[in-house]
């Protein structure tokens, strides 16, 4: 196909008549689909309702040392929870605390945490004049979401394909003694789908912060997450990494079983150095007695172990692939050559990372709303809201059917031309 640059102004006028033809012809079809956020799909619920029948009145409800998961106690997790979440990140189990039902809490409260108490002895955050965070981009909104809550200062960072730019993270955290922490989604990066490759993780690892209380919150999120058997990325463990490195408390390892089992019904676990989780535990035991043992029971009677655990994500990976896959196809075929965006190819977790011409993705997002089909907000894969470009758009292809999927990636694919050539126009 010709590139769009390439096209006369005539030729750009006759395409855009062409384009906005059909795109009213879709605009009355009266669609509702939602590409928004990384939701699993029904599909994907259905196939996790045993989960359900794990435990019931006749269960014995005990851990295999006797613990009566009824009761109280047990703050860090049960043991076999603590291991299999271990199992999960590739630590060891006395590395792992088994909370609530979500890593995003955890996040939430080691940040509040550092700003209220302070991080092993160190000044708390509240009590400086500047705290900072570093935000590789495009990111995860929840992330930036938090750090904004807390009034840090977040400063981006590009991606490249190997995961941040190293050489601007190295020299911005040995500089500025008001830089805390980074944030990072290491395999299958939100939204680019990025794995961050064994040097960069080397590299991480060896930071020398001109802040002692600098930690990296590294978020692995989809580290079972593989859509292939056959080309599923690795990931180097960060935390013995760090260990070998000499800097074993700069690193807190986040996970949760919420695309695993049920989203809001899961288990969320955080690893880290022995000193930090001492640190984490001292306000644990303030906000709670202990966390649902029963659920964490129910995830180890259900998976069993590590290998019970992939064998289920494999099932995941069966009804998702396939929508990434056709979503993908309809990108290669309708904007191959044409030269008006560019888009990752992941290997596994959530989303599709598309970038626009610049200050298109606003414009893009709102006529796909116009015609019925929600996606995540131009923006949201950025501190503030604010894309510079104004060109990166995260797809997410797992909530709606295939059938859904197809009507929603061809208004897409729609969307992004016309609002190409409509740029491309305003600049003849």
């Amino acid at each position: 196909m010709k590139a769009y640059k390439e096209l006369s102004k005539e030729e750009l006028l006759t395409l855009k008549e062409d384009l906005n033809k059909e795109y009213e012809e879709v605009k009355a079809k009266g669609l509702k689909l939602d590409m928004s956020r990384g939701k699993p799909a029904a599909s994907q619920l259905d196939m996790e309702m045993e989960f359900m029948d794990v435990l019931n009145s006749g269960s014995v409800l005990k851990t295999e040392a006797g613990v009566d998961c009824r009761n109280y106690g047990v703050l860090e997790g049960i043991p076999e929870a603590r291991k299999l979440m271990g199992d999960m990140l590739g630590v060891s189990a006395d590395q792992v605390i088994v909370c609530g039902n979500a890593s995003l809490t955890i996040m939430y409260d080691t940040i509040a945490r550092s700003m209220i108490f302070g991080v092993l002895g160190s000044t708390p955050w509240c009590k400086l004049d500047k705290v900072k965070f570093l935000c590789p981009v495009p990111g995860y909104d929840r992330h930036f979401a938090i750090t904004e809550q807390f009034g840090i200062e977040m400063i981006t960072v590009p991606m490249t394909k190997t995961g941040p730019d190293m050489d601007f993270v190295e020299k911005l955290v040995s500089e500025d003694e008001a830089i805390k922490g980074i944030w990072c989604v290491p395999k299958y990066s939100n939204p680019q789908g990025i794995t961050y490759s064994d040097e960069t993780v080397k590299r991480f690892a060896s930071l020398k912060p001109a802040a002692k209380d600098f930690r990296i919150f590294w978020d692995n999120a989809y580290v079972i997450h593989d859509l292939y058997e056959d080309k599923s990325d690795s990931l180097l463990d960060i935390i013995s990494e760090c260990e070998k490195a000499g800097n074993p408390d700069m690193v807190y390892e986040f996970c949760s079983t919420s695309k695993v089992t049920f989203p809001g019904g899961g288990i969320a676990a955080v690893a880290s150095s022995k000193e930090n989780l001492e640190w984490f535990k001292k306000t644990m035991t303030i906000q709670t007695i202990g966390y649902d043992k029963l659920n964490q029971l129910r995830h180890v009677r259900y998976f069993k172990d590590i290998d019970g655990m992939k064998a289920h994500m494999k099932k995941h990976a069966a009804i998702m692939r396939p929508k990434f896959e056709a979503v993908l196809a309809v990108l290669d075929r309708e904007l191959t050559g044409l030269e008006i965006g560019s888009w990752v190819k992941p290997n596994g977790g959530y989303f599709i990372s598309f970038d626009a011409l610049p200050g298109c993705a606003k414009e893009i997002v709102s006529k796909c709303k116009e015609a019925g089909v929600t996606l995540t907000g131009a923006g949201a894969t950025y501190p503030y809201k604010k894309d510079p470009n104004d060109s990166n758009i995260r797809l997410a292809p797992t909530f709606p059917t295939p059938e859904e999927l197809a009507v929603a990636a061809d208004l897409f694919v729609l969307c992004v031309k016309l609002v190409s050539v409509d740029k491309l126009l305003a600049e003849k």
